[in-house]
């Protein structure tokens, strides 16, 4: 689009946005071929020399680095996850980052519930069989548990916050959860 808003002159409810000269190209194309967007420009320091070359990863992904130029520590075998948030021997691995280990503050919610009922197919036997019998009425001590919710897990460290919900399969997943983020928090105390 190289001309100007044409609506621009004539109703004034459409005189508004910005104003190009004509013949000027549109936004973004073809733009300028410096600048902080784009596809990457060789790179130059504030002397006009190269920067040194930069450790990568096999993908050619250059590997993250501390202002300082060495880069952060990203290897390890995962000690523990827990749902989306693994941790390593050298930090906490989230989607919003990597957070350091030492110092981290683990919490966990119980936010599920476990409901007990008397199935159908137990009333349903149990009706029949009590014209037959009293002992239909046993049938109505069949009972059925049944877990719904979530396990709130969240970890806050170095300035970040992550929170992270699993699902509650059965009445003991927030004791599986518990010993999970109570050996995270060992091994952030180190």
């Amino acid at each position: 689009m190289t001309e100007a808003n044409p609506y621009r002159e004539g109703e004034p409810e459409y005189n508004w946005g910005p104003s190009q000269p004509p013949g000027a190209p549109g936004y973004g194309y073809p733009g300028p071929t410096s600048g902080p967007y784009g596809y990457p420009q060789n790179p130059t320091l504030a002397d006009g020399s190269t920067p040194p070359y930069a450790m990568t990863q096999p993908g050619g992904v250059a590997l993250p680095s501390h202002p300082g130029g060495a880069p952060v520590p990203t290897g390890g075998q995962p000690l523990v996850s827990i749902g989306d948030i693994t941790v390593l021997p050298d930090g906490i691995v989230t989607p919003a980052g990597t957070l350091p280990l030492k110092g981290a503050v683990w919490n966990a919610t119980d936010m599920s519930r476990t409901e007990e009922k008397i199935p159908t197919h137990a009333i349903v036997l149990a009706v029949v069989f009590f014209v037959f019998c009293l002992l239909g009425l046993l049938f109505l001590l069949m009972k059925e548990k049944t877990t719904t919710g979530f396990v709130q897990v969240t970890v806050t460290s170095g300035g970040k916050h992550h929170s992270t919900m699993i699902p509650a399969t059965t009445p003991h997943t927030f004791q599986q959860v518990m010993g999970q983020v109570n050996y995270a928090r060992s091994v952030s105390s180190m």
